[in-house]
């Protein structure tokens, strides 16, 4: 028999992965929320429970993904009764955050006789609908091995990295090499606009060229057309970029080029831009434009 599936946290991620979940034959047992509302109306479409609290979650389900937004919010969850009655759960953590936090994470979880597993997303909202995320999992061996059939149903490509913290790594590097991309990206269309060039025929050029890149396709035509409709915003934009730096400040390195890119998101947070997509970078570089797109 499938487990029951628990979820903390469910905003457009969360919710659309238990969506997927639920489409998938896996029973959503309950839901949690700091915005209640939102837990309320997803409980009520997928027929689970809108848990009351942390301990509510871990009581009903035997399977826990918690889906945040940063160390502080992962910290207060497990420190807030997501643990009580942890005993033989499994903890599936989806957000992207420090390492550190992840290891942590586990050895709180093994304190209980929980296991603990990081399985960091490199896709977006649609592909977690869709079931096609890229995952990336750090842990031990055996709670991948648990996780595996119900991560199998969410992800086209699913990679065990190594022990807690590993795919956290790698999971900022990637954020980190897409951030610096789409900073580039907008300042080579935003140049392009400024020489009058059209940028269709730019986009497709690139497209032919060493320009090339994942996010031209995600991106390109949105900076053209100022549709900045947020699939991975700005603000998390920068504090994922941050977590990389650090993790190069610890090893004694330099890079200026996601430096860079860093204080452009934090511009954009600045400017009260933060809660546009990460293809908002745009705004900041094109002539002639300022502020939220009409």
């Amino acid at each position: 028999m499938p487990e029951n599936i628990g979820f903390v946290g469910v905003g457009r991620m969360g919710a659309n992965m238990a969506r997927r979940l639920k489409d998938c034959g896996w029973p959503i047992a309950a839901v949690f929320d700091v915005n209640a509302g939102a837990a309320q109306s997803l409980a009520q479409e997928l027929g689970s429970t809108a848990a009351s609290d942390l301990k509510a979650v871990t009581a009903l389900a035997d399977v826990i993904f918690t889906v945040v937004t940063d160390d502080g919010a992962m910290k207060n969850i497990y420190r807030s009764g997501l643990l009580s009655r942890a005993k033989r759960k499994l903890f599936i953590n989806c957000a992207t955050l420090t390492p550190g936090i992840h290891i942590w994470v586990e050895q709180k979880c093994e304190a209980k006789g929980a296991q603990s597993l990081e399985a960091c997303m490199a896709s977006s909202i649609t592909q977690a609908r869709e079931g096609s995320l890229y995952l990336m999992c750090g842990g031990k061996p055996e709670a991948f091995e648990r996780a595996k059939p119900i991560l199998e149903k969410l992800g086209a490509s699913l990679r065990y990295i190594g022990p807690a913290g590993k795919a956290a790594e790698v999971k900022a590097l990637v954020n980190m090499v897409m951030n610096c991309n789409t900073a580039a990206l907008a300042e080579g269309l935003g140049l392009g606009a400024a020489l009058g060039l059209d940028l269709t025929m730019l986009r497709e050029v690139f497209a032919q060229t060493g320009a090339n890149s994942s996010v031209l396709r995600t991106d390109g035509e949105d900076m053209q057309k100022r549709d900045h409709a947020c699939f991975f915003s700005a603000a998390h934009a920068a504090k994922d970029s941050g977590i990389a730096l650090k993790l190069a400040k610890a090893q004694g390195l330099n890079l200026p080029l996601a430096a860079a890119t860093k204080k452009q998101y934090d511009r954009m947070i600045k400017e009260g831009l933060g809660d546009l997509d990460k293809s908002g970078i745009a705004e900041l570089t094109f002539k002639g434009r300022k502020g939220h797109p009409l």
